[in-house]
Formats: C-alpha cells, sequence, structure tokens
C-alpha cells in the first residue's frame, strides 16, 4: 500500500455481538495492524427505532474482553470525530453531501407518501416485476429540499465491474441500480448514504464488511461515481454457517454473544484464534496461532469465497488448548472466580492444587464447579455410581465390600504422598489380582462420589488422608 491503510468496525447499536460481527471486525483490525495503519470505531446508530440501551458499550466490553484495540473510536475521539452517526448528523456532514448531490442534478425529494410507495410494490407484485422506485420517479422532481422531507438519490442505472478481495471479480446489470432514500423525513441519513460520506471523511481505504451487503454494492458504486469519492477496497465476508453448514449461523443455532463465551470461560486467545480460522487460514496444516502469527501471516486474499461453518467441538478443543498450556498460576487467576463456593473454605495453595488436577481436563473454565466440587465438599454417597459401573457392576456386593475394606487398609499405612500413593495401589493390584478398572474404579468412587476424576493417586494426594478415609468409611458402611 503507498498510503496509510485505515479500516474501520461500525456496527449498529442493536445489543448483540455475535462471532458473525466479532469476525468482520477482528479481520479488519488485522488488516491494519498488518499493515502498520489505523483501525477506527464507529457506531452507526442512525436507526433509532433498532437501538438498544447500552449497546454501545457492551461493544466496547466485548472487544476489550478480546484485546482488540482502536486507534479512534466514538469512546476516544479522534482527528475525523465525531464518531457516532447520530452526532455526525448534527455536524451537517450529511446535509453538505446531501447538497452535493441535488446540486449535480444526483438527488430529489420524496413526493409520495408511505401508502403510495406500498401501492407501487404491490403493483409491482401483481405483475411479477421487481420494484423499482426509479420506475416510478416523478418527471420534474423537486430539489427544493427541506428538514421533514425524504430525498432519495437519482440513480443511473448502468452495468458495473469491480473487484472484491475475497469474491474476486464481480459484475452486475442496470437492473440492480435504484433510487434508494439518502436522508429520511426524521432528518437522519440511511446508513447506504451515511456510511459513504463518514468513510470519505475518514479517509478509510478498505471496507471489510458482510456478505448481506454484496448486492447493494452496485447501489453504492453509483453514488461513489456521483459524488466523485474515490473507491475504496472493498472485501466481503462470506456468511458464518450453522453446524451442519445448510444456513447462516443464528442465535437458534446456539451463537451466544461474545460476552457469555467470556463469562463461560473461554481465553481471549483461543476465541480470536477460532474466529480467525473462520473462513482463514494461511496455507498451511497450522491450527494454533498467535496473536502476533495471525497479524503477520492475515491477509484477506486467504480468506475463503464459500461460508465457514461453526463447529463448537474445535472451539472447545481449541479452548483446552490454551488452558493446558497456561502456567498454574496464570490459570489459577483467571479460574478461581468459578470455583464452587465451598472453596472459600480452603486455603489459596490448596485451590491452586486442585485446578492443576483439574487443568488436563478443562475446555472451559465454567466446568470447574462439576469437576472439582468433590475435593471441597463431601458429597452424599450415590451406590448408584457402583451398580451402574460397567465392570464393578459384575461383582457381589460382598466381593466390593471386601475389596474396599482391602484399599482402605492400605491407604491408611500411606503417608499421602504421591510416590507413596502410586507404590502402595500398584501393590494392592498385585495383591488383588484385580484390574485397575475395577480396584481404582472403586477407590475413586469412594472417594469422590463423582463419575470420573483426576488420575487416582494425584486425587488422593490433594484430598488427603483424613477425608480420604472418611469417604471410605462412609461408603463401607452404605455397602
Amino acid at each position: 500500500m503507498t498510503k496509510t491503510v485505515r479500516t474501520r468496525y461500525a456496527p449498529s447499536p442493536t445489543g448483540y455481538q455475535h462471532v458473525g460481527n466479532i469476525r468482520t471486525g477482528f479481520f479488519a483490525w488485522l488488516v491494519a495492524r498488518h499493515f502498520g495503519g489505523q483501525f477506527i470505531l464507529r457506531l452507526e446508530d442512525t436507526d433509532k427505532k433498532r437501538e438498544v440501551a447500552g449497546a454501545d458499550q457492551h461493544l466496547i466490553d466485548c472487544l476489550n474482553a478480546l484485546g482488540i484495540d482502536w486507534d479512534e473510536g466514538f469512546d476516544k475521539g479522534g482527528p475525523y470525530a465525531p464518531y457516532r452517526q447520530s452526532e455526525r448528523m448534527k455536524t451537517g456532514i450529511y446535509d453538505e453531501y446531501a447538497h452535493r448531490l441535488l446540486q449535480a442534478g444526483r438527488a430529489y425529494v420524496d413526493p409520495y407518501t408511505p401508502e403510495q410507495v406500498q401501492a407501487f410494490r404491490e403493483q409491482a407484485r401483481a405483475n411479477k416485476q421487481p420494484f423499482l422506485y426509479r420506475n416510478h420517479r416523478p418527471e420534474n422532481p423537486s430539489i427544493q429540499w427541506d428538514l421533514g422531507m425524504t430525498l432519495r438519490f437519482k440513480s443511473d442505472p448502468k452495468s458495473y465491474e469491480w473487484h472484491d478481495e475475497v469474491m474476486g471479480d464481480l459484475h452486475s446489470g442496470p437492473e440492480v441500480i435504484d433510487d434508494i432514500i439518502l436522508i429520511k423525513g426524521d432528518g437522519y441519513p440511511t446508513y447506504n448514504f451515511a456510511h459513504i460520506v463518514d468513510d470519505a471523511e475518514m479517509g478509510v481505504t478498505h471496507i471489510i464488511r458482510g456478505q448481506e451487503f454484496i448486492a447493494s454494492t452496485p447501489n453504492y458504486l453509483n453514488i461513489y461515481e456521483a459524488l466523485g469519492v474515490e473507491r475504496p477496497i472493498l472485501a466481503t465476508m462470506p456468511h458464518i454457517l450453522a453446524a451442519d453448514g445448510r444456513k447462516k449461523l443464528s442465535k437458534r443455532d446456539g451463537a451466544k454473544d461474545v460476552l457469555e463465551y467470556i463469562r463461560e470461560g473461554y481465553l481471549p486467545e483461543a476465541l480470536i484464534n477460532f474466529i480467525a480460522s473462520l473462513g482463514w487460514n494461511d496455507g498451511s496444516t497450522q491450527e494454533i496461532f498467535s496473536r502476533s502469527e495471525l497479524i503477520a501471516k492475515f491477509s484477506l486474499d486467504r480468506v475463503q469465497r464459500s461460508g465457514a461453518r461453526f463447529d463448537e467441538q474445535r472451539l472447545l478443543w481449541m479452548n483446552g488448548h490454551y488452558i493446558r498450556e497456561l502456567p498454574l498460576d496464570e490459570l489459577y487467576a483467571h479460574g478461581k472466580s468459578y470455583l464452587p463456593a465451598e472453596a472459600a473454605n480452603y486455603d489459596e495453595a490448596y485451590q491452586k492444587r486442585v485446578v492443576g488436577l483439574a487443568q488436563e481436563r478443562l475446555k472451559y473454565l465454567a466446568e470447574l464447579p462439576d469437576l472439582t466440587l468433590f475435593f471441597f465438599k463431601d458429597l452424599p454417597v450415590n451406590p448408584a455410581l457402583v451398580s451402574t459401573h460397567k465392570q464393578l457392576k459384575k461383582l457381589a456386593a460382598t466381593e466390593v465390600k471386601t475389596l474396599l475394606a482391602q484399599a482402605r487398609e492400605t491407604l491408611e499405612a500411606s503417608d499421602f504422598s504421591l510416590d507413596d500413593l502410586t507404590t502402595r495401589l500398584n501393590q494392592l493390584l498385585e495383591t488383588t489380582g484385580q484390574k485397575p478398572a475395577v480396584l481404582f474404579s472403586l477407590v475413586r468412587i469412594a472417594t469422590t462420589q463423582a463419575p470420573s476424576s483426576p488420575g487416582l493417586a494425584d486425587t488422593l494426594a490433594v484430598l488427603g488422608k483424613v477425608a480420604s478415609l472418611r469417604r471410605i468409611d462412609a461408603m463401607l458402611q452404605t455397602l
């Protein structure tokens, strides 16, 4: 690039930031950071009917949670402030561009009522024709525009060919060009007009947006020409698809807000790695990328044109990988708030040992209560864990009790160091002639009352001798 790259993320404040929204913003951020440019956070809030209170702060919280920073924005200002369209409207910038079009004969006042426009739509439907407002353009439209009047673009229907950095070379015919609304009767500019003005004013070099806007691009190209502004580089992000690959991902398919993933204990680095992999790769088989690697390797020409499937199992695997890579102190700092309430009765050193044992099995931090509760609380004896166990259910009740009593005797003699526990449990296998799947499972159930746990010796060493023997005694009484 011969000039400074400037990209933007400009969502509407509608309250929900799922992975599709964030991917668009993240890819724009990667382009800016790759080229050493600037990333802008803008708010397109001209549709007041859809606005959700607090959505602007929610957006900031989502980006901050993922470590996506911005150089200019509606919260911090910058050389092209304000960055909130409702505030920019007050500066008169949209009116200024509207008057440029009026003076050039490329805009006019809409003379029709909403009811009349609806009648035109119904007429086109009855004739089995697509509705085009320009077919009803008045012969001598007024250009005496004032507040309260709807202003429309006077289009120049023509064919277009353009290059999209992701989709390649595209083209369209004149039939898709129409007289779209520039400024509504309430004085607010439409997205179709405002974003063109803002991008031109702010020197945006790359427009990265979702596939739903590709059908509108010919109209945007028509407006660029009418205004005489330079067309930015365009890049269209394909849809993120549901797991079955048949439709666009939605809330009904399990798509969550970004902060919901954060609350469930997905690590920011795992989330951005996963989001980057939705439709992009660097041409290798590498799956785990650091943030600096993503910045260095990212390019729009490596974004695939087809939709990317949202595979939550892959996200779980990736998050688990990042959890396992964390040093214990860092993992504990992330995970301590997820521990069960009963953990407050134990000191930090004990809590940290528990988290360390759970680390290999964790896929996200919100699993910690289920995986660790038995370390902090004696759970009720559940005989069904024995009677439904694949191996233990084959043994007679007296055999189970005898085996557990032998285990208790062995453990009572242990000093409960990890090495001593490992040695004594292996010796007990030889003495009883049992398989680990039988003996170790029985001791694990008796001491944890959980269907699964970390390695038996490791678990017992953390639980300690007093708690382990007390729980075995409770199990023996029940048997």
